[in-house]
Parts: structure tokens; sequence; C-alpha cells
């Protein structure tokens, strides 16, 4: 079994009780289709006296029976399909995200926000109908089956007559599973890619205006749309074929079982009610609409969860089982090598001590791995060589709750995640303190019901935002890594963000990437980087006699 096949039975599984009962209820309208040919060629025999019976309105209660079984499990079987199919795709989507989110960044980082998007909202919308699409896989073979009894029963030369077109209409549809799969999978692999390109240029929507460049970046996101067209037309063109074949064999067969009963009541074989049976069932048994229909859904499920495994195949990051020991904040980076996907090394055996409590400032031409290091500091990526410890335990042997109390990261530009600025930035703790040290609590108290705002709500500068994503990573306990997280404050906020970085009741061991000299000269030690490796570490003033250093500096 294929992971896509795993997938898709565990949507059906996670549909619940709904898919056992989409099945009874389905089958109970199945059944009632069934009977009600045979109980109508009763009806008509009784009407022209070729049954001995009390009249034709002996039957008339159950024909009104049997029709209203059919009303009543065709609505609950909209009804179920429609439950069933949300359960599924919201278990799928679950699935997918939290997935997505353990994810190792640089991994997840292989999949475009745009066809990650598309593959949430589309195609496993697609594996979320895998449910009712079992359903009706199982139970589109009982029209047919059932029909072929109820011919055969009828007379064996229509049983036979049925066969024979059953067959022809197998082989007319041989191909079509294998044919929609390939246009479907086009289909929603050009779709993805679209998504992404156009996610992308929203992202850098005024770079792209400032450089002038929109029209060119224009064709780069519709590439895709000739793709797209391709895959759908050839979609269509699969099951207008499909459709096309059936609407000449399926009267066909019909004719040809009116034929044979024909004969068969000339011969007096057949009773006028057994042959009004006959043309129903054939009708029924050799409707290709439902099972084209069926086949299509299925096809669609199936490549949902295959687009969805391809991201659910990707390893997530794993966690162990220790907890931090008392410690002041001790991180060490021993040999610690990361590469790039080509094998370039991005950084070069480092080797660094930060002291407990100490404030460190990571300097370095632009490209020569600051953030890359802060990255690794906190694990937010591990590394291909080496390990990093913080207190003398290596980061990936702690669990995710110790890790992620212990270390705290703050970035230029933060996404803000929560409903209200409260969740926002204490994520359950009090979240003045933190607010306060960001240089962010004034502004939120001349919010409308301050914390309790909602962020959807809150109007405000890239320095704002930025802040407050400073006040939620000043929630970490022992290690607070800061990358490029003062770039958008002003001169004076600066200054009172540095003063509470630098304030001696701060126990907490600072990583800062940073460009600024005076957050360099308040840092106790600074490490100088240069093409992924430690060119010196030392403090500020002693640096500073190099004119290399002072170069970083000034560009």
């Amino acid at each position: 079994m294929t992971p896509a096949d795993r997938l898709l039975l565990r949507a059906v599984r996670a549909a619940g009780w709904w898919t056992p009962a989409l099945l009874v209820v389905t089958l109970a309208g199945v059944a009632a289709e069934l009977a009600l040919p045979a109980v109508l060629g009763r009806a008509v025999d009784a009407a022209v006296g070729s049954a001995p019976t009390s009249g034709p309105y002996g039957w008339l209660p159950v024909v009104a029976g049997l029709v209203a079984v059919i009303v009543v499990t065709g609505a609950l079987r909209d009804y179920g399909t429609g439950v069933a199919a949300a359960r599924s795709t919201a278990s799928l989507r679950h699935l997918l995200v939290r997935h997505v989110f353990a994810l190792d960044p640089r991994r997840a980082a292989r999949h475009p926000v745009g066809e990650l998007v598309g593959r949430l909202v589309g195609q496993v919308a697609d594996a979320g109908q895998a449910a009712p699409t079992a359903v009706l896989a199982v139970t589109a073979t009982v029209p047919p089956l059932g029909s072929l009894v109820a011919l055969t029963l009828i007379d064996p030369w229509l049983g036979l007559t049925f066969v024979a077109g059953l067959v022809i209409l197998g082989v007319l549809l041989r191909t079509f599973v294998a044919d929609a799969s390939a246009a479907v999978a086009g289909y929603q692999q050009a779709q993805g890619l679209l998504a992404g390109r156009l996610v992308e240029a929203l992202a850098g929507a005024r770079t792209i205006a400032a450089a002038g460049t929109a029209d060119r970046e224009v064709d780069r996101i519709l590439a895709p749309v000739d793709a797209l067209r391709e895959h759908g037309a050839r979609t269509w063109s699969v099951l207008a074929r499909a459709a096309a074949r059936g609407a000449v064999v399926s009267p066909l067969l019909q004719l040809a079982v009116v034929a044979v009963g024909g004969l068969a009541l000339a011969a007096g074989r057949l009773t006028p009610g057994e042959l009004l049976a006959a043309v129903q069932y054939a009708a029924l048994g050799a409707g290709l609409g439902t099972v084209v229909s069926t086949l299509n859904k299925l096809v669609r499920a199936r490549a949902g969860c295959r687009r969805a495994t391809d991201v659910l195949g990707e390893p997530v990051r794993r966690y162990g089982t220790r907890a931090l020991p008392a410690g002041p904040g001790e991180l060490r980076l021993c040999g610690v090598t990361v590469r790039s996907d080509d094998g370039r090394p991005l950084l070069d055996r480092v080797d660094l001590h930060v002291p407990g409590g100490a404030l460190l400032a990571v300097v370095g031409p632009s490209g020569s791995g600051k953030s890359l290091l802060a990255a690794v500091a906190g694990r937010l990526r591990d590394p291909d060589e080496g390990e990093v410890r913080l207190d003398g335990v290596p980061l990936p042997e702690l669990t995710h709750t110790a890790l992620h109390t212990a270390v705290g990261y703050g970035f230029e530009r933060p996404v803000l995640v929560g409903a209200t600025v409260r969740e926002a930035v204490g994520h359950g703790r009090d979240p003045v303190p933190t607010a306060r040290a960001a240089a962010i609590h004034d502004f939120v108290e001349r919010l409308p019901v301050r914390y309790d705002t909602e962020l959807a709500d809150v109007a405000m500068s890239g320095g704002e935002r930025q802040r407050l994503g400073l006040a939620r990573a000043m929630r970490a306990d022992r290690l607070l890594i800061l990358d490029d997280a003062l770039s958008s404050l002003d001169t004076v906020t600066a200054y009172r963000v540095g003063q509470a970085l630098t304030a001696a009741a701060d126990r907490r061991t600072r990583v800062v990437v940073g460009y600024r000299v005076p957050t360099a000269a308040a840092a106790d030690l600074v490490v100088w980087l240069d093409g992924g490796r430690v060119r010196a570490v030392g403090p500020h003033l002693l640096l500073w006699a190099d004119p290399a250093y002072r170069a970083v500096f000034r560009s």
C-alpha cells in the first residue's frame, strides 16, 4: 500500500461513525431502487390481469413506501456526505499543519508558502472526500450486480445480454482511471506552482514596483497557466470520452435487453410487467454517470492524498526527553558546521563559548553567517556536524517544552501569533513586564482595550510590530537570541531597549545579531564572523583596533 493509499484510509477513518452510517443509508437506498422495478412490474401485471391479484392498488402502498425510502435515504446520504467530508478534511488539515510546523525550518522552506496553502485548501479538500467516495465506490457495484441477478431471475437470456454489455463498458473504461489520475495530478501540481509564485510576488510587491519589473513578474507568475490549461483540458477530455462511450453503449444495452425481452414476451416466457422491470433494471445497471463520477472523485481524492504525502513524507524534527539542569545559560558551539544544499559550508567548524549571563554581539559582513549562527544557537536549525550545548545539555536531547521555555527569538520582521495582543506577547504569562522591557507597553496602553485588543484591529508600524515580537521573545528563561531585532527602532527606543538588554538584573545569556556600534560596545563579548568562520572573539574595544573590524560597521 502506498503512502497516499494509507492516508486515504486515514481520511476514511477520520469521518468516524459517519462512514458506516453513510454505507448503511446508501445500501438501503440502493436496495429500494432495486426493489422498485420488480414491484412496478407486479403492479402492471395486476393491472392487465397477468397476475392473480385483487388489482394494482394492492401494490401502490409498496411502491409509495419504496419511493419514500429512496427520497429519505437520498437526503440522508447528501447530509452524511457533507458531514463526513468536513470531518475528514478537518482532520487532514490539522495533520498537515501540525506536520509543517514540526519540520525543520530548512526542510519547510523547500515548500513555497503559496504551494502549501494550495495543498492545504484545495488538494486536502479533495482528499477529504475519501469517506463518501469510498462508500460510493463500494455501493456503485451493487446496482449492476443487483440488476444482473434480477434480469437472470426474470430470464437467463436477459442476464447473458446484460453481461455482454457490461463487459463492453468495462473495456471502454479500462484507461479512464490512469488517464484521469495523470491529468488531475498535473493540474494540481501546476496549480500549486502558480499559487506559490503569486504569494512570493505579493510579499515582495513593493520591491517589484520600485524596480519596475511588474510586467516581467506577471509573466513569471502566469507561466504555469499553459500547463494548467493543458491538464485541465485533458481532464475534461478524459471525462468527455468516458461519458460519450457510455452515452453510446448504455442505450444500445437497453435496446438489446428490450429486444431479447420482447422476443421472450412474444414467446410467452415473460409477462408485460416483467418486461417493464427488465427495461428498468437494464437502465439502472448500465447507468454510467454514477460510475464515472465515483471514479473521478476517487482519482481526485487519491491525487490530493498524494500531494499531501509529499509534505508528510518529510521527517519532522525530533526532541529528546531531558530537562535543563539548574544553570546560568552557558552556551557552547563545538565544531559546528552547516552546509548549503550543494554542500558548500555556510558555517565552518565554529567553536564558541558564551558564559552564562553574558551578552554576545554577533557581527560580520553580509553573508558571513550571522543569522545562521543565531539559528543554530537556539536550534532553529540543526548543524550538519558538531553540536550545540546549553548548560551542558545538547539541544536535540531537550524536550520540546524545555527548549522553547529556555530559548526565545526576536526577528527583524516578526510574525505575531494569537488573536489578541495579550496572546501574541504573553502566551499564557503576564505580558506587561516584557512589554515594558521592549518599550511597547505605552503603545499597548493606548489601544482601545489595551492588551485584550484584537491584533487584526491594531494599526502598527514596522518598529511597533518589531517591539511586540521582541516582547514575546523576552519571555525566554535562559537564552535570548535577537536576529537584527532592533533594526526598525528609532534611536531613543533602541537606547531604551538596549538598556533593558544590558541591565545587570538580566541574568539570561543574550545573543544579539546587528550592525550598531553601541550594541557591540555594550556587549561582554563580540564574535566576528567572516565567510562562515570565526575570525575573532573578544571585547569590542580590543577588536576595534583592527581596521578590518571597523570596516564591518562602515559597510
